[in-house]
């Protein structure tokens, strides 16, 4: 046994010398220390020899072994040191080395992030809830009556008749106002779904509501904070606001407010549809039948709400047209991002 595993060493260390590339370096080293290699095979033969005998052949084996691989190992960083390769060339150290992809973040998480940066410098504390919520919280506290047609089946996801896929982000008004008393100033963003699809519409899709609660708020309060957002926003200084009358059941008055087209800047182009103008946010001062569902007295204290889609923020800032394009994963328009 001991004259084998002698020999089987002298004939690998014999092969090694002739050796002047890698490839055949790494088909000797199989040969001789692979898995099914001479080696292996010899040292099957232990079973075969005495039992006092064992542990010295077994000692021999384990140390010539450990001879060997160091041994390829050497051998092999000599060669890759002068190893000219398959083409007969060198590597050409010189050129560029390949760069690693890396991720970023999704354009519709970095512009949540920038509107929630905004406000959180505006003194807004950030709050979130539960994706799936009572019709209670998503429209009954809101002051939205079962007649109104958000309640409708083409609008909402049911559950059943009282758990819902919430479809904005207004119940953590009610939600915060129940725990806490004014003054507050809160935005709540988070992901809303409603029955929706198309170039401008996702059946979920991000949303960030916001409110302010305390004595003496004002409509006046309402477009000052607004006009700042639009402002860091777009980073215009002067971008122009415009508030249209209109109706939310939970605000009263009620406001849709647009900007003047950050495309054009208000001269008219294809994105605003020559009007100068770009609808990007709903607005109001809150319902006084809001604070009577949080015991709050709409007497002493007043406030505005505001609810804006990230999505159509991004379309915006970025020049978008098709809300589509964020969800269809495809590297070539994220990676520009």
């Amino acid at each position: 046994m001991e004259q084998d595993l002698r020999q089987l060493q002298a004939d690998a260390e014999t092969n090694l010398a002739t050796l002047d590339n890698l490839k055949d370096l790494e088909e000797i080293r199989v040969r001789y220390l692979g898995r099914k290699g001479l080696f292996t095979s010899l040292l099957r033969q232990l079973g075969q020899v005495s039992a006092e005998d064992r542990p010295r052949f077994g000692k021999l084996a384990n140390k010539i072994k450990e001879e060997l691989e160091q041994k390829f190992n050497t051998r092999k960083a000599e060669l890759g040191a002068s190893d000219t390769g398959a083409a007969g060339q060198r590597d050409d150290l010189s050129l560029p080395g390949r760069l690693v992809p890396f991720g970023r973040l999704h354009p519709v998480t970095q512009i949540m992030d920038e509107v929630c940066s905004i406000f959180v410098d505006l003194g807004f504390a950030v709050a979130e809830g539960p994706d799936v919520e009572l019709d209670y919280y998503n429209f009954e506290a809101l002051n939205i009556p079962l007649h109104h047609p958000a309640r409708d089946m083409h609008d909402t996801f049911y559950i059943n008749d009282s758990i819902l896929l919430r479809t904005h982000t207004s119940p953590m008004q009610i939600r915060a106002m129940e725990k806490e008393k004014p003054p507050l100033r809160i935005i709540a963003p988070g992901k809303v779904y409603r029955c929706d699809s198309d170039i401008t519409h996702t059946p979920m899709f991000q949303q960030v509501e916001g409110f302010l609660v305390d004595r003496k708020v004002s409509f006046a309060d309402l477009k000052g904070v607004l006009t700042v957002f639009c402002q860091k926003m777009f980073d215009q200084d002067d971008i122009r606001l415009r508030f249209r009358p209109s109706f939310f059941p939970f605000t009263e008055p009620s406001a849709e407010v647009d900007i003047g087209c950050v495309i054009c800047r208000g001269e008219g182009c294809r994105v605003c549809k020559q009007t100068g103008w770009l609808e990007i946010l709903g607005a109001g001062m809150i319902d006084p039948e809001v604070f009577k569902m949080v015991d709050y007295d709409p007497e002493e204290f007043s406030g505005f709400a505001f609810g804006l889609g990230i999505e159509r923020i991004a379309m915006l800032k970025y020049g978008i047209d098709d809300i589509r394009l964020f969800y269809e994963n495809d590297l070539r328009f994220l990676k520009q991002f």
